[in-house]
């Protein structure tokens, strides 16, 4: 997993509250376990219009907001169901953050296993940022997550939480998978002295 410690990028605003994750990647995009080629799929019903043409005014379709990184939203995003393939294809489109006032716990979880800091800002805070990001073509944050601080380009900016454990995690890039594998000499050692202990448990019994 890519390890998250301070990133400078540009923002877009998607104003919209309760973003559930059949909304961020529509069911039909889930037959893959893939971790690429989701972006295709990402707001794939509010990228379209009736006739299935691209809507201009949803931000996705504008061309100031295709290097974004930083996406910024509004209560309970990624609310709904449990899916992992949408902080796939958050991450597919570049989004290596997301701010919001709150999150699905489900969805917050997800983020972290996957390389996407979820960031908790208070309602105030992202309606200032919101508000600019809108006004501004261009606007750009600076996340960074060892200071724990969201920072405008005039140097002014939040603080935000986040528990110590998924912070080490993530800015140390180590999922569940990485954080097992820091003990592999132990677990290697322990299956050499099971193979001797026990070795009926490894015997081949196939005929």
């Amino acid at each position: 997993m890519q390890a998250f410690t301070s990133l400078t990028g540009l923002v877009a605003p998607l104003d919209r509250v309760n973003v559930d994750t059949d909304q961020i990647i529509p069911k039909q995009f889930l037959k893959t376990i893939k971790r690429t080629g989701l972006r295709e799929g990402l707001f794939y019903d509010w990228r379209r219009q009736k006739d299935g043409s691209p809507d201009p005014h949803f931000f996705l379709n504008q061309p100031r907001y295709q290097e974004a990184t930083i996406l910024l939203t509004r209560d309970n995003f990624g609310c709904g169901s449990s899916r992992e393939h949408a902080p796939w294809a958050l991450l597919d489109q570049g989004f290596r953050c997301v701010i919001a006032p709150s999150f699905a716990d489900i969805f917050y979880n997800n983020c972290f296993q996957n390389g996407i800091l979820p960031v908790v800002l208070k309602a105030d805070e992202v309606q200032a940022l919101m508000t600019e990001a809108l006004a501004a073509p261009g606007y750009s944050l600076t996340v960074d997550l060892g200071r724990q601080t969201v920072t405008r380009a005039t140097g002014d900016g939040y603080r935000f939480d986040i528990d110590p454990f998924r912070k080490d995690c993530l800015y140390r890039g180590l999922d569940s998978i990485g954080l097992t594998l820091q003990h592999e000499p132990a677990i290697a050692a322990y299956e050499a002295r099971r193979k001797t202990e026990a070795p009926w448990l490894f015997a081949d019994l196939r005929p």
